[in-house]
């Protein structure tokens, strides 16, 4: 059995918890959705300095193969 508590929100609350409700979500349910959702500034520090390095260095390799790739697509697609 799950117990309920009933909370006020002003109008705009309101209509900012109802933008982001899923179709087939209860109002508890985006509730604890968006606060589980963690801002930037939290992730800040969880790494440590080899891992962001090595993270880092993965994101740049795959961006210079995947412009490597549109641009061998783009060269496909002109000369057809």
């Amino acid at each position: 059995m799950h117990m309920s508590k009933s909370i006020r929100l002003s109008e705009d609350a309101y209509e900012r918890l109802a933008a982001h409700k899923r179709e087939d979500e209860t109002f508890s349910e985006v509730v604890l959705r968006l606060a589980g959702e963690r801002s930037l500034l939290e992730l800040a520090g969880i790494l440590s300095d080899d891992e962001a390095d090595a993270l880092r260095d993965a994101v740049s390799e795959r961006r210079t193969r995947r412009g490597e790739e549109l641009e061998d697509t783009a060269g496909q697609m002109r000369g057809a």
